[in-house]
């Protein structure tokens, strides 16, 4: 088995982020920002989505496979929807997931999505970042099989965009862990050096050359913060705050919660960066007490952490 330690708090600290992040969608309008700025924390359970869910299904598949297999990975991906549909997948991949289940050619149902684009959406992205760390030490091979993986679910470019910029930037945050941290304009650059041309690049830039003062609530107005549940508008917000905070999980997902947005899966992106630096120590214990456990596998499979 290849995984590591970083891969473990990687998945850890997105599904942190992920139910973090969603417990928000609930907390009442008018008490919200207040809670927000007092940061308090909402009531337990915190339940994670399918954010994790699909994060899950990506680490075991590596865990057996070493490596993105799409068709395996597609049914798997498909599997494990019809086991736990209610995890608050999107429109597009409850149509997706059920086609390929019900024994469809998943390369004709993500290509054949929005009359012959695929979706755009930011599901790639979400799940990727334990990716990332897995295949840390060669960055074009986290670029390579970000690529694949997005390509089970997503067709469109700037979805593939958004995977792999999540992986190669938390790949970057693996191989800083236990040294001096990259910089956010340093590692947003990086990032978008490694991408082709597209809007996620575009963003990526944009959010690099950002004033180091910059408030959270700006950054989330020039980058998006994922209102429109595309890779361009939630992967560069995202990246942002988690480039920001290397050295603090807590501090990367209280600030990236503040774009609101759709915050469970941009806190679960950014913590799940920031996660594969830090891991989990400096987590308040409530938080993970809160929070939903991983199923059993996974303890399994790093029994010794």
């Amino acid at each position: 088995m290849r995984a590591t330690g970083p891969v473990l708090d990687s998945l850890r600290g997105l599904a942190l982020g992920d139910a973090f992040g969603d417990r928000w969608f609930s907390a009442p309008v008018d008490e919200a920002p207040v809670d927000l700025a007092a940061r308090l924390v909402r009531p337990a359970p915190w339940h994670w989505t399918d954010d994790t869910a699909m994060a899950l299904v990506l680490v075991r598949h590596l865990t057996v496979h070493g490596e993105v297999r799409q068709d395996a990975l597609a049914g798997e991906f498909a599997a494990e929807y019809a086991r736990e549909y209610q995890r608050k997948y999107g429109p597009s991949m409850h149509r997706v997931l059920r086609a390929i289940g019900a024994g469809g050619d998943w390369r004709a149902i993500t290509s054949g999505q929005f009359e012959g684009q695929g979706s755009y959406g930011n599901g790639a992205a979400m799940r990727v970042a334990p990716l990332g760390a897995w295949f840390a030490e060669d960055l074009a091979e986290v670029a390579r099989q970000a690529e694949l993986q997005a390509l089970a679910t997503h067709f469109h470019p700037e979805a593939t965009a958004g995977s792999v910029a999540v992986a190669l930037a938390a790949a970057l945050a693996a191989r800083s862990r236990g040294g001096r941290p990259p910089g956010r304009a340093e590692l947003l650059t990086e990032v978008a050096d490694r991408l082709p041309d597209s809007d996620v690049r575009s963003g990526l830039r944009i959010a690099a050359r950002l004033p180091e003062h910059t408030s959270v609530r700006h950054a989330a107005t020039v980058l998006g913060s994922g209102l429109l549940i595309s890779a361009p508008d939630t992967v560069p917000f995202a990246l942002w705050s988690a480039a920001g905070h290397l050295d603090s999980l807590p501090e990367a997902i209280w600030h990236t919660l503040e774009g609101w947005g759709d915050m469970d899966t941009t806190c679960a992106i950014a913590a799940g960066v920031v996660a594969a630096r830090t891991g989990l120590a400096d987590v308040p214990a409530p938080w993970l007490t809160a929070c939903e456990d991983l199923p059993g596998w996974v303890a399994a499979a790093w029994p010794t952490r």
